[in-house]
């Protein structure tokens, strides 16, 4: 009976989070309708933790998730993505996450 508890509570608290995550983006997308940069980062940093929190409680580390970020930042980089191209954003994230 505790296997069932604990199977439906962990069901639950990934819906819960799935629905923060598309509820974040609204508040993402309505605070840059606004131009309002406070809102702008709470949105943002509530999206981003709500992505590692999901992706934790679906079994997969912390640390898996930023290897898999550098993976993607560097593909985007030798691919000559066009954000690395213009203004430099894949090397500036691949800098920031490698000095935490």
């Amino acid at each position: 009976m505790d296997k069932d508890v604990d199977l439906a509570k962990r069901v639950k608290v990934i819906e819960w989070l799935k629905t923060e995550i598309v509820d974040q983006v609204a508040h993402l997308l309505r605070a840059i309708w606004e131009g309002s940069q406070n809102k702008m980062i709470d949105a943002l940093a509530s999206l981003i933790s709500s992505g590692y929190i999901l992706g934790r409680r679906l079994g997969i580390p912390l640390r898996s998730l930023d290897e898999a970020i550098m993976e993607k930042m560097k593909k985007h980089r030798a691919d000559g993505h066009q954000l690395e191209d213009w203004y430099g954003d894949i090397s500036a994230l691949e800098e920031h996450i490698s000095k935490r």
